[in-house]
């Protein structure tokens, strides 16, 4: 088989599973318990988040760790909306993936918030200028994705997250995506929030974090016993928290060499699909873009034929966003972008990993212009 569909999920990393399975067997305890299997437990806990803040370059007392990253997405959107008194405007995009877009809405039916969409150019970019004039002193949020799940297109985050610090209104990206691939240092990146998902990056299913700058005051999402600082109540998944903070440590110590030599492989990818296979376009930013990240529209199929087409032959990828899989509607980012719907419903998304070879991904090409021919066949 070959593995295509990164972007829903990762394999679980050899080096994360032997790091959680002592937690998960002997160091099971409750880090709210006063006794020292609790304690332990709580040491462990404790000895993850710093490793995690290291990653994003801040305080642990910065991080908030969740069941994943819709959980920290949602944290970050309803709970700094509702705990902030600026006024009820949030500014986003329409690239979104749910999590936020769902709280953004959630936030307008039911607390009465404007929500102002940005524009983006067609290959998803927003211009920075346009957030400097859409903000209101009203404006009490902007999020914006650090690179967009579906195709791969990476945003301004710097200047995005300067202007909206000028404004003085807090700034949260979702970088699930970029994780692994992209710089994560907060402060550096100058924003007050930002989020990510351990899956996608060789760790459990179901665990994510939030760093929350500073003093940000945050309503909270999940109400019960007061964990992580009374932002996120629960007993803590602590296996989950250590496989997060040794997948994000490997990541970012091998990101530097593995981010350019997979841009070289994922180029050749693109240039072979489209030399080869009549009717593809790419979609997303062709410069700024995740390194495994390629995306496709076939005019005149089916995404979803095309896709159980190269199943068949081994072939494992996406039309698109995992958490909209099994929709009959067309992605709501490609039509964001003023691609027709029916064009939409062609793409198919191939998001590649460390251990992706150039001899799978010359298969997978040839398997993509076979497939699709055989799609266009029966349709004609």
């Amino acid at each position: 088989m070959i593995y295509l569909d990164n972007a829903a999920t990762t394999p679980l990393r050899r080096e994360v599973a032997e790091a959680i399975w002592p937690v998960m067997t002997r160091g099971f305890g409750n880090p709210s318990s006063h006794h020292r299997v609790g304690e332990a437990a709580a040491a462990t806990l404790k000895a993850a988040r710093a490793r995690i803040a290291r990653v994003l370059g801040c305080r642990p007392g910065e991080i908030t760790l969740t069941g994943g990253g819709t959980e920290a997405a949602n944290l970050a959107v309803k709970g700094l909306a509702l705990g902030s008194p600026r006024g009820r405007h949030i500014v986003t995009t329409a690239l979104e993936h749910e999590a936020v877009l769902e709280s953004c809405d959630y936030l307008r039916r039911l607390h009465g918030f404007e929500i102002t969409l940005l524009t983006t150019d067609a290959s998803g970019r927003v211009d920075p200028a346009e957030l400097a004039r859409v903000l209101r002193p009203d404006s009490t949020l902007v999020t914006v994705h650090y690179a967009n799940n579906e195709i791969g297109t990476v945003q301004p985050i710097r200047e995005l997250a300067a202007i909206a610090r000028a404004a003085g209104v807090p700034f949260h990206t979702d970088a699930v995506q970029a994780a692994g691939w992209l710089e994560l240092n907060a402060v550096d990146l100058g924003v007050d929030a930002l989020s990510i998902s351990g899956h996608k990056l060789g760790a459990p299913q179901g665990v994510g974090a939030l760093y929350l700058r500073g003093r940000l005051q945050v309503e909270p999402v999940l109400h019960g016993g007061g964990q992580e600082r009374g932002r996120r109540s629960g007993t803590e998944n602590v296996a989950g928290a250590v496989g997060l903070a040794v997948a994000l440590d490997l990541a970012e110590a091998e990101r530097r060499e593995l981010a350019p030599a997979l841009t070289v492989l994922r180029d050749g990818f693109v240039a072979a699909v489209l030399e080869s296979t009549p009717g593809a376009a790419l979609t997303g930013d062709p410069l700024h873009r995740l390194p495994g990240h390629a995306s496709f529209t076939f005019a005149g199929t089916g995404g979803e034929a095309v896709l159980l087409e190269l199943e068949r032959h081994d072939i494992v990828c996406s039309s698109g966003s995992a958490c909209a899989a099994g929709s009959d509607e067309a992605s709501h980012v490609l039509t964001a972008l003023g691609i027709p719907a029916d064009l939409a419903q062609t793409a198919v998304r191939f998001t590649l990993s460390a251990t992706t070879t150039a001899a799978e991904l010359t298969e997978a090409a040839t398997r993509v212009h076979e497939a699709v021919a055989a799609v266009r066949g029966l349709a004609g």
